[in-house]
């Protein structure tokens, strides 16, 4: 390691403190992270080098980001992996193929990068088994994109496992893998502190007016303190020349330019070779400096002026000289470097590294080098790495000399880069595609991208006429991939809602009904094209086909891959054709497809779907539950949704101010992406939070808004919250009118959800007798149904009509049914409703609505997973947690319940 100059560590008195804090934390048996950031040269590497002095007794593992690597999928993880013992056999079997995968050390399907993540996590809670450890993270701006997901994954997910991870990032970066966990940013020196390291730098006269110059243009940055003196004469130092204004960092590179060009040719050459090399491989180092002819002893001048080391690893003083080396380096020379590079990467496993080395050495394009890189592309989307895939492609495309062949490249490279989520890089490589001779398909597939980048970017609104144009030009070329385009447009179609305009559904069935043939055996999508063509159209001749679109995707004719592509079309279909019975199978069986095969994008959007189930089932813990995963997931993924799940749940729960706070986030967000669905469910969640409260004018304006613009699922949601509403309101006009849409909706589907709903809305609007057996009508379809919440609800109207009839003696017994089962499901505000009407008939009940306990979502989650039997790594996994983390939890729960041992919770839950 390169020596340094000066006397160790000055100041940073604070900073020293929140490190050994947390390696205190850390021995005691918790698990902590920090990111440390800072502009270059300011002592995020002295601080670093502080924590590993001072980590006694941990295993510590070090790990550096390279720019030059930054491509490679997973260089990081490879890093820190070949740092600790080889406990990859131990993992569990998706995690290690997961992790072996991703490595390139077996082949295997894509894997998950938040499943490899999980892999790294349980790697580190293995190892600090033993002895507690300690993860050093330098230069981490310049990971490869798989390894810093990976890596901000882990550090957010550590709590119990005696892991320290600490990663310094430069300033200014944006760092968004490392969002979330606690921060320390380091500014320069104090004036005293920097007074000292200045001092100790310098040899011979210092004048002090010249020190406090130095320091006020340094900004107190301690690379700059004590680099900078050596560059200045005596007379400068001594105050008879004034130094000149300092830019940092950039002055700082300009400095080492100067003394890296002080030294000889050879050494130079061999500094760059150095620079370019990535791993810090001293023997790849060593046989590309023999092929230029370098001798190795031309590394002793650069170790001499402390610039560079070449011992078990290639090492230079500061990442700044790694730069200032490779960037004032001749274009040509880095060009023969890397080609140098490249003839001594020969080796299977550095196949993707030789053919990168060949691509920077390219002088000018070259379909040998083109065609290599499309092939590193496809290794690295098949381990995983999509971003790396991206940049090789990106970069095959500027190699390819035959224009056609250089579209054909711009295409896969924009649709790796839309994967990627580099939207910024798809649209450039569309405009260079679309540049060049495109034949028809190509055009097409062109339009299908810009399409889906519209569609990512805002929903519903501005990708519905561009996914019409793409399918509409894939009709004559290749008709599947139209379809399911038009299935695309559908789902951007519900997702724009009252934002799309009112027409937009009905323009994309027409089309797509244009597009459509018979003859051969129909496909899952085809199934599910008919069924959202029909709904465009008449309710009633609309539910078959939408029993055979649920009926085809909750079947094995629907194959896994297709119920997880359109998990969130089937259930929406369920949904509008009031099937609880599908609903709940759809959304259960999606969920469980999306754990086990570790594509967490895919499990956020089956969790969301899952959560409105679970609440009309009265199930509100598990819909907590779920919520909390979704919350985890999104986490995990960076994915950001609007809250749609976690909004249903607080307004049945009866939450008003979290529900309050919901709506606004709701309106703002969904607003903001052009998803009118968004809004609708936003105002339903006032209309159901108001009615418990019984605040009913509040609620009928928001049940109005709910329903207005007729949108799929919201406007049944919304109408039974109407009627309710309207009726306490004396409005028995609007009553009426949604009660007629209620009939039509539940004459055509004839399941007992919707006709519950409907015998229900009637009994609210008709007096006498008829009253009494429009309720027990409603009482008897739900009771066949799975929606317990909606029966509850229920029993509590006919216990208010009971008591207002003055048979307060038949109102106790189904007010008192529907208190117990409020406070079962937690429905605190109807609970509350039902506490107030017992007690009008002479009957004391408290409104406690929630269980004693105190768990969190997270630890009943967690209780119920280990009474169900699962292990801990089985909850782990399924949570993104290490099993040391759940112990941790379940001794928690344990403590909170009274209980010792698992086989007490069946009892205590």
């Amino acid at each position: 390691m390169v020596a340094t100059r000066g006397p160790g560590l000055v100041g940073r008195s604070g900073e020293r403190e929140s490190l050994d804090g947390l390696l205190a934390r850390v021995r005691a048996g918790e698990s902590a992270a920090l990111v440390v950031r800072g502009e270059a040269g300011i002592g995020k590497t002295a601080l670093l080098r502080h924590t590993a002095r001072q980590a006694a007794g941990f295993r510590v593992v070090q790990l550096t980001g390279f720019e030059a690597e930054m491509e490679l999928p997973y260089a990081g993880v490879h890093q820190l992996c070949t740092a600790l013992p080889d406990r990859i056999d131990t993992l569990p079997e998706p995690q290690r193929e997961a992790l072996t995968t991703a490595l390139g050390l077996a082949d295997g399907h894509p894997p998950e990068r938040f499943l490899v993540g999980l892999a790294v996590l349980s790697l580190l809670s293995a190892v600090a088994e033993e002895r507690p450890l300690l993860c050093l993270v330098e230069d981490a701006q310049w990971l490869d994109a798989a390894s810093a997901q990976v890596l901000g994954l882990v550090a957010r997910r550590v709590h119990a496992e005696s892991v320290a991870i600490v990663v310094a990032l430069r300033e200014p970066a944006r760092g968004l893998d490392f969002g979330g966990l606690p921060e320390l940013f380091l500014d320069g020196l104090p004036e005293q502190d920097a007074g000292r390291l200045l001092a100790s730098a310098v040899t011979g006269r210092l004048d002090d007016r010249v020190a406090d110059r130095i320091v006020a243009e340094t900004r107190g940055n301690p690379l700059a303190l004590l680099e900078l003196p050596a560059r200045m004469s005596a007379a400068e130092l001594a105050g008879f020349e004034l130094p000149g204004a300092v830019e940092l960092p950039a002055h700082l590179e300009d400095h080492y330019v100067r003394r890296i060009r002080e030294l000889p040719a050879a050494t130079q050459q061999l500094m760059l070779v150095a620079a370019a090399e990535p791993l810090g491989d001293p023997q790849v180092v060593l046989q590309a400096a023999r092929s230029l002819a370098i001798d190795a002893a031309a590394v002793e001048p650069a170790e001499s002026a402390e610039l560079l080391a070449i011992g078990k690893r290639v090492r230079f003083r500061h990442p700044l000289v790694r730069s200032a080396v490779y960037r004032a380096a001749p274009e040509a020379s880095r060009q023969r470097v890397h080609e140098v590079l490249a003839e001594v990467s020969r080796s299977a496993a550095d196949a993707d590294r030789r053919a990168w080395h060949r691509a920077l050495a390219a002088a000018g394009q070259d379909e040998d080098v083109a065609a290599e890189l499309e092939q590193s592309a496809g290794r690295a989307q098949a381990r995983g790495g999509i971003a790396a895939a991206a940049a090789f492609l990106q970069r095959a495309v500027t190699l390819t000399p035959d224009p056609a062949r250089r579209g054909e490249r711009a295409l896969a490279a924009a649709h790796a880069n839309i994967e990627a989520g580099a939207f910024g890089a798809a649209r450039g490589l569309l405009a260079t595609a679309e540049a060049g001779p495109l034949d028809e398909l190509q055009l097409a597939r062109a339009d299908l991208l810009r399409a889906q980048l519209a569609f990512l970017s805002s929903r519903g609104t501005d990708a519905i006429p561009l996914l019409l144009k793409a399918a509409g030009r894939l009709e004559r070329l290749d008709l599947r991939l139209a379809l399911e385009t038009y299935i695309d447009a559908f789902s951007a179609a519900l997702f724009g809602a009252r934002l799309a305009g009112s027409d937009r559904l009905r323009e994309v069935a027409r089309a797509a009904r244009a597009a459509q043939q018979s003859g051969d055996a129909p496909t899952t999508a085809d199934v599910l094209l008919d069924a959202l063509t029909a709904l465009a159209g008449d309710y009633a001749a609309a539910v078959p086909l939408c029993r055979k679109a649920v009926g085809r995707l909750a079947s094995d004719e629907a194959s896994a891959k297709e119920r997880m592509r359109w998990l969130w079309q089937g259930s929406v279909i369920a949904f509008e054709i009031w099937d609880d019975e599908h609903a709940s199978s759809l959304s259960r069986s999606s969920v469980e497809t999306a754990r086990a095969t570790g594509t967490l994008g895919e499990l956020a959007l089956a969790l969301s779907a899952r959560t409105p189930v679970l609440v009309f089932c009265g199930d509100l813990g598990g819909a907590a539950a779920t919520v909390s995963e979704t919350a985890s997931v999104e986490q995990a993924t960076g994915i950001r949704a609007a809250p749609y799940g976690a909004l249903i749940l607080a307004a049945w729960r009866g939450r008003h101010q979290e529900t309050t706070d919901l709506v606004e986030r709701t309106d703002r967000e969904a607003g903001a992406r052009g998803e009118g669905i968004g809004l609708a469910i936003s105002a339903y969640a006032r209309a159901v939070l108001c009615n418990g409260l019984a605040r009913y004018e509040d609620a009928l304006a928001a049940a109005v808004a709910t329903v207005e613009h007729q949108e799929v699922v919201a406007e049944n949601w919304g109408l039974s919250e109407l009627v309710e509403a309207a009726v306490r309101c004396g409005e028995a006009g609007l009553a009426t009118n949604a009660l007629n849409r209620l009939a039509g909706k539940a004459a055509a589907t004839g399941t007992d959800w919707a006709r519950g709903i409907e015998a229900r809305s009637r009994a609210l609007l008709t007096v006498g007798d008829d009253a009494e057996s429009w309720f027990r009508t409603a009482i008897e379809h739900l009771r066949r149904t799975r929606v317990r919440a909606e029966l509850a609800r229920t029993r509590l109207l006919y216990g208010e009509w009971l008591r207002r009839d003055g048979r307060r003696l038949e109102a106790r017994v189904e007010l008192d049914l529907a208190h117990e089962m409020f406070v079962g499901m937690g429905m605190e505000a109807f609970a509350r409703r039902a506490t107030g009407e017992l007690a009008a008939t002479g009957r004391n009940r408290r409104s406690e609505s929630d269980r004693p306990d105190d768990l969190t979502a997270q630890e009943r989650q967690i209780a119920e997973l280990a009474r169900d039997g699962l292990s801990n790594p089985q909850i782990g996994a399924r949570l993104f947690l290490s099993p040391r983390t759940i112990e941790w939890h379940l001794r928690h729960v344990y403590s909170k319940l009274g209980i010792r041992t698992r086989r007490e919770l069946r009892d205590a839950l």
